[in-house]
Formats: C-alpha cells, sequence, structure tokens
C-alpha cells in the first residue's frame, strides 16, 4: 500500500507535467490562429485530442458505454470543460497578446477555490489555501496590471481578459463535476468522451459562425496544431486521474495551476516577437512562485505530523 506522502509526490510531479504541458499552449494557440478562425481551430484540435486518447481506453468502452449515467456526465464535462472553456479562451486570445492570457488564465486557481467552497463540503478555504491565493492573485495582478490593459488595447483587451474569465468559471464547474462523480468511470475514456465531444460541438458552431473552414497546408501550422492537440489529450488525462484519486481536493490540486502563466508568459518573450519582459513581470512571477511554494511546504509539514 502506497504511503499518504508517496501519494502526494506523484500528485505533485502529476501536477507539475499537467501544467508544462498547459504553459506551451498559449505560444501554440497564438500562433495557429495566424492561420485559421479560433472556433473552428479549437473544434479540430479537440477532436484530434479525443482520438488520441481513445486507444488507451478501449478496454473500458463495453463497461461504460452502456451507462447513461457515463454519457450523461461526459456531455456535461464536455460542454463546461471543453465548448465553453475552450470557446471563451480562442476567442479571448485573439484579442489580446499570449503573455497576457497567460497570466489571466493564472488566476483560475482563486476562481476553483471559492467555486469549490461554496459548492463542496469537504473543500473550505483554510487560512493556508487563503494565503497561498492571495500571493498568486497578488502575483497575477503584477502581471496584468503592468501591462496597461486600459491603455495599450483598450476595450479590446479588457473584452478579451473578460472573455477568458468566463472560461474560467466554466472550467470551475467542470473540475468539481469530475471530482464529485463517484462512479468507477475510467477517466481516460471519460476524459476522450468529454473532449470529442466538446471539440465536435465547436466545430458545428464554427459554421455558422465563421463559414467552412479553410486549413493551410503549412508544416508550422500542422506541427502547431499536433502538438496542441497532444498536449489536450495527455494534460487533461493526467488533472482528470488526479481528480478522481481519493482525497484529492478541487481548490489544493489547483493550486499548481499558478505555474501556467508564470511559464507562459516566459515562453512568449522568448518565442514570439514584440512581448518582452519587464521588472514588474519578474516581480508577479516571484509572488506566485512563492504561493506554491508555501503551499507545498504546508502540505509536506502537515502530513510530516500525522502520527
Amino acid at each position: 500500500m502506497k504511503s499518504p506522502d508517496h501519494c502526494r509526490s506523484s500528485t505533485s510531479i502529476l501536477a507539475i507535467v499537467a501544467c508544462l504541458l498547459w504553459a506551451t499552449a498559449f505560444v501554440g494557440v497564438k500562433y495557429g490562429l495566424q492561420f485559421a478562425r479560433p472556433l473552428g481551430f479549437a473544434g479540430i484540435r479537440f477532436m484530434i485530442s479525443g482520438l488520441l486518447i481513445l486507444p488507451f481506453s478501449l478496454h473500458s468502452i463495453k463497461s461504460h458505454f452502456h451507462q447513461k449515467s457515463f454519457i450523461r456526465l461526459a456531455f456535461v464535462i464536455g460542454l463546461f470543460q471543453t465548448f465553453f472553456l475552450y470557446g471563451f479562451f480562442y476567442l479571448g486570445m485573439t484579442l489580446i497578446p499570449s503573455a497576457l492570457g497567460a497570466m489571466i488564465i493564472g488566476s483560475s486557481p482563486l476562481i476553483i477555490a471559492f467555486t469549490a467552497h461554496m459548492i463542496l463540503r469537504d473543500d473550505k478555504l483554510t487560512w493556508e489555501k487563503t494565503l497561498c491565493l492571495i500571493l498568486g492573485m497578488s502575483g497575477v495582478a503584477i502581471l496584468s496590471l503592468n501591462r496597461k490593459p486600459w491603455t495599450s488595447a483598450g476595450m479590446r483587451e479588457m473584452l478579451g481578459i473578460c472573455l477568458l474569465i468566463c472560461g474560467l468559471i466554466c472550467s470551475a464547474v467542470g473540475n468539481i463535476l469530475v471530482s464529485r462523480d463517484r462512479n468507477d468511470f475510467h477517466p481516460f475514456l471519460l476524459n476522450a468522451v468529454q473532449i470529442f465531444f466538446g471539440g465536435f460541438c465547436l466545430t458545428l458552431i464554427s459554421f455558422p459562425v465563421e463559414g467552412l473552414p479553410h486549413w493551410p497546408s503549412s508544416p508550422d501550422f500542422i506541427m502547431a496544431l499536433g502538438w496542441l492537440s497532444f498536449i489536450s489529450a495527455a494534460a487533461f488525462s493526467i488533472w482528470f486521474l488526479l481528480l478522481k484519486r481519493a482525497g484529492i481536493k478541487v481548490s489544493e490540486l489547483n493550486i499548481w495551476k499558478f505555474i501556467i502563466p508564470v511559464l507562459g508568459a516566459i515562453l512568449s518573450w522568448l518565442l514570439l516577437p514584440g512581448e518582452n519582459p519587464e521588472i514588474f513581470s519578474v516581480l508577479g512571477m516571484v509572488c506566485i512562485s512563492a504561493s506554491v511554494l508555501f503551499f507545498h511546504l504546508t502540505v509536506r509539514n502537515k502530513i510530516s505530523r500525522i502520527p
């Protein structure tokens, strides 16, 4: 039987891997949007992702697909975790720089923590989590305010920020739905179905909104689409696996997402022209890193005191 320390360590490692993968998505999305319209681009990405995951869960199809509860759960999660979240995300990313998008997404632990606090009885805010959230959000605020969205891009950037925040609220609901489910559904199959369904809905809605899609044959675009599809398949499967683990709290797991804006912004500065760091950006990243480190050390100290 695995010790609590071992389970916590493996959870932390897997959470970091998922966040590392998600951090690379901002550059890929921003690059791909140069070639394709947002909704159609998102739709085909997630349909491919669902197909990539399916071979790893074929053994679970017979036992799950005849259950109405599985189909219902997968479709509802697909609406919140893929259709609404990434519909808002892709539309928002057309309006703001990649680095700013990464920073705004960094507020997701706060939104998820408060949503979990309101909905889940066993996931209330503690003083440690509150302090971590304050530290992390201070970093996100510094990073965001440093962009001066009210002056540099006016209402366009503010609309993009609002769209991303709407997506984060939907993501919070999706995380809680996965965590609350007590059925023994295979997390990979659940992710494959929900992500394909969400991508299918995005593709359908893209036709009347954007017209028939035009997919360029550029190797760069194909590489970006392939990498983004892999990210979704791998990162969401890891996340669903962690959310289904016994004893995992939604708010605690999602504090690791404070890593995403740091890495996402760094990659944007390194890879995208016209996006460069400033002193306040570094200060914001220090606050975010401190929040994750403090939370991790607090959890380890609690475990070490358990007889």
